[in-house]
């Protein structure tokens, strides 16, 4: 594995993810995902974290082997593994739910794949600069 660009593509991932999701979910679609109740203020200090881990995962990932240095096969990777963690953090979400909202699951599953293809793409182009 190549360490520099695990770091600089981690770095750069967990930032186009930072950015996507605060796009996505904090501008575009505040008012479709409701606050869990009880909630308090968000802490955007682990919402970073959590984004900066997201993009250290992909560049992990990404840099097993021979690499991932090419846009569309990062895209289509990172999408893949959005699409299982994020169904699988929704089914862990709603265990405690005595109904599931099926709708909400599904657009947190797209705009997931969504994000996770920009972080996909950027770490791949990173990936590919660095070579």
């Amino acid at each position: 594995m190549n360490v520099k660009n695990f770091i600089v593509g981690g770095i750069v991932g967990g930032i186009a993810d930072f950015l996507m999701g605060w796009l996505l979910y904090g501008m575009l679609l505040k008012d479709y995902f409701p606050k869990p109740e009880g909630s308090g203020a968000e802490n955007i200090t682990f919402i970073f974290l959590g984004c900066m881990c997201f993009g250290f995962m992909l560049s992990f990932i990404f840099n097993q082997g021979e690499g991932i240095s090419k846009c569309v096969p990062g895209i289509k990777l990172a999408a893949g593994i959005a699409f299982f963690m994020s169904l699988s953090m929704n089914f862990f979400y709603s265990m405690y739910s005595e109904t599931i909202n099926w709708q909400m699951v599904a657009v947190d599953v797209l705009v997931s794949m969504v994000i996770a293809s920009v972080v996909g793409a950027v770490i791949a182009v990173v990936n590919g600069k660095m070579k």
